[in-house]
């Protein structure tokens, strides 16, 4: 785990970087019929730091990986992000997620990698995991990385 913590760390200062780059003007551009600009993007990234960052504290402490999930359109809509400034956003998510590579980091190995058969990651993760197989919480931690190289790969084109 300590490798994908670090490249995680190294991913959101890179990328924190690259994205105050952009002009608010092209942070602010819809990406095709429908889609989010960078900044609802990044936006959403936000939503699911918030989600995560409690499902990985709750998780150390209870005996199952069931979680709510959220309405993704509905939170970037509602919060306004679009309307936000470009550096108070980025911020934001920059530092939020160093925020969640410590907690990650300080979770005790055996609560990450304690198998449980309880839990709906195949409703809420990236990387959705059978219903029918255990899960563990490094799972939920390195699925929550992936999800947001995916959103970050969109807002660069790559």
């Amino acid at each position: 785990m300590k490798d994908v913590l670090e490249e995680f760390v190294r991913t959101v200062e890179e990328a924190s970087a690259r994205l105050l780059s952009l002009t608010d003007e092209e942070a602010s551009a819809r990406r095709g019929e429908g889609g989010w600009s960078a900044k609802e993007t990044l936006g959403h990234l936000i939503d699911s730091a918030a989600n995560n960052h409690q499902r990985f504290v709750r998780a150390q402490f209870k005996e199952d990986l069931v979680f709510p999930g959220y309405a993704q359109d509905e939170w970037v809509r509602s919060q306004g992000y679009a309307e936000e400034p470009w550096p108070l956003v980025v911020n934001l998510w920059k530092f939020y997620n160093l925020h969640l590579a410590h907690v990650c980091g300080r979770a005790p190995e055996r609560e990450r990698l304690r198998p449980r058969r309880e839990h709906n990651l195949h409703e809420i993760g990236f990387a959705p995991v059978n219903p029918g197989e255990p899960a563990t919480l490094e799972h939920l931690m390195r699925d929550y990385v992936d999800h947001l190289k995916h959103h970050l790969r969109q807002i660069f084109g790559g």
